[in-house]
C-alpha cells in the first residue's frame, strides 16, 4: 500500500491509531502476540467493535498486571529491543520515545536520559507506539501523512497536577505540525503517544489528490454525545494506475528458512515448531521427505519477516538438531483478513474473515473456541461446530457480530 492518511478530526492517541490500523486490515492475531514478543508477561490484548456517534470503530485495550508506574528511556529501549523487529521499525519506535523524553526534559529542565516517563512509560504506551509503528510496516505502508490535529480544550490532570490542554510536553511534540483548537468542551484529545507517533511518522499534510483504497476508524475511550471520538485512517494510492486490480490482496516480501532433519522424533519437532511460532514466526510447516541413503526425514520450513530472520535462524539451531539451513526471499500474496467475534450458546467465538479479490468474504470460526464451548456446555463438537459455522457465515455476509 503506497501511503496512509491520518485524519485526527477528534485528536489522536496510540490506542486510537492501533484500532484504526486493525479496522483497515492489520492482523489482530499479530497484535495479540506483540506483548509476548516484547517480553511483557501477563499482558493481554482486547479488541472489540464499538460505536462512536453512530460510526462503527475498532477499540483496543490492554489488560496489564501491576507494573512500575514509569520507566526511563534506557529501560524502554531494552524492552523494545526484545521484539526482534525490522531495523527501520525499531529506529522509528526509538525516535518516538526519544522525542517524548526530550520534550519532557525541556519542560522539566532535566537531561532526556534522566526523565522519568510517567504516563508514556507505562506498558500500554510502549505497546501503542511499537504496535502502531510496526503496524504500518505490516500493512506495507510506504509513507504516512497527517491532517490538522484537533487539540481539544480545557485542562487535564497529569502526574504533576492540573495542566492546560494540550499538556506542555504534548504541545512541544506538536511543534511544526498543523493543529487546531477545539471543539469546545472536548477536553484532552491528543495524548503524548499520539503526538509522538505523528512526529516520527508524518511526511506532512495529505496530498490534494489521491485514490482512497480502504478506510477505517479507531475508537477513543470516551463516547461523548454528538461527536465521534475516533481517528480515521485512509489507505490510499497516488492515482488509479497504482491501485492493484484486487485491492484485497497484500503483496509482501518475506524470508523462508528451511532445513532437513532425520534424527528427531515427531513430538520433539512439533514442540520446536510451536516454540518458533511463539517466538514470532508467521508460519511453521513440517513436511515429510526422503534424505540420503533413503532415510525418512522432515523438512522444517519457517516463514518470517525479514527483520526476524536472523533471530529465528538462531532459534532453529537451538531448538532442533539442524546444523545448517537455507534462507530464501519469497513473495507472499495475502488476502485481506480481519478477526471478528460471534456468539454461540451465549459464548464468544473468534472468527477469521478474509476478503477475496472479487470482494466476496468467507469466514472460519476458531477451533479452540469451538472446542472450549463444547467442553463447557456438554454439547458435541459436531453440534457446536455447525452453530459456529452458521454464525461465521452470517458475519461474512453482513458483518454483523
Amino acid at each position: 500500500m503506497p501511503f496512509a492518511i491520518l485524519d485526527p478530526f477528534s485528536g489522536i492517541s496510540g490506542d486510537m491509531t492501533l484500532g484504526a490500523l486493525l479496522d483497515v486490515g492489520l492482523d489482530a492475531a499479530w497484535l495479540r502476540a506483540l506483548p509476548a514478543r516484547l517480553g511483557l508477561d501477563g499482558v493481554t490484548v482486547r479488541i472489540e467493535r464499538v460505536q462512536r456517534s453512530g460510526i462503527a470503530c475498532t477499540k483496543v485495550d490492554f489488560d496489564i498486571p501491576p507494573q512500575p508506574h514509569g520507566r526511563h528511556i534506557h529501560q524502554i529501549r531494552e524492552i523494545v529491543a526484545r521484539a526482534g523487529m525490522p531495523d527501520g521499525v525499531q529506529a522509528r519506535a526509538d525516535a518516538a520515545f526519544t522525542a517524548i523524553a526530550v520534550a519532557e526534559g525541556e519542560i522539566h529542565d532535566v537531561p532526556p536520559e534522566r526523565v522519568h516517563l510517567h504516563e508514556v512509560g507505562a506498558v500500554d504506551a510502549i505497546l501503542d507506539i511499537v504496535g502502531a509503528v510496526w503496524g504500518f510496516e505490516q500493512l506495507g505502508v510506504e509513507r504516512v501523512y497527517c491532517g490538522a490535529i484537533a487539540l481539544g480544550d480545557g485542562t487535564v490532570t497529569a502526574a504533576h497536577g492540573e495542566l492546560p490542554v494540550p499538556a506542555p510536553a504534548t504541545l512541544k511534540l506538536l511543534e511544526g505540525l498543523p493543529v487546531q483548537r477545539g471543539p469546545d468542551g472536548a477536553g484532552e484529545l491528543v495524548t503524548p503517544t499520539g503526538a509522538a507517533l505523528v512526529r516520527v511518522l508524518s511526511a506532512g499534510s495529505p496530498p490534494s489528490r489521491y485514490v482512497p483504497v480502504r478506510s477505517g476508524f479507531g475508537a477513543g475511550t470516551r463516547n461523548p454525545h454528538g461527536r465521534p471520538n475516533a481517528l480515521r485512517l485512509v489507505l490510499a494510492a497516488d492515482d488509479v494506475a497504482t491501485v492493484a486490480s484486487d485491492t484485497h490482496v497484500r503483496v509482501e516480501s518475506l524470508v523462508q528458512l528451511s532445513t532437513d532433519v532425520d534424527d528427531m522424533d515427531g513430538e520433539a519437532l512439533a514442540a520446536a515448531a510451536d516454540a518458533l511460532r511463539a517466538e514470532g514466526a508467521l508460519d511453521v510447516v513440517l513436511v515429510p521427505t526422503i534424505m540420503k541413503k533413503g532415510r525418512p526425514g522432515t523438512r522444517l520450513d519457517v516463514l518470517c519477516l525479514p527483520g526476524d530472520a536472523t533471530r529465528l535462524a538462531e532459534a532453529v539451531f537451538l531448538r532442533t538438531s539442524a546444523i545448517g539451513l537455507r534462507r530464501t526471499t519469497v513473495e507472499r500474496h495475502a488476502l485481506a483478513r480481519e478477526e471478528r467475534t460471534a456468539h454461540v450458546l451465549q459464548q464468544p467465538v473468534r472468527v477469521k474473515v478474509v476478503t477475496l479479490a472479487s470482494g466476496v468474504r468467507r469466514a472460519k470460526p476458531e477451533f479452540d473456541d469451538v472446542a472450549r464451548i463444547a467442553t463447557t456446555t456438554g454439547r458435541s463438537l459436531r453440534e457446536v461446530s455447525a452453530l459456529a459455522r452458521d454464525a461465521a457465515e452470517r458475519i461474512a455476509a453482513d458483518r454483523v457480530s
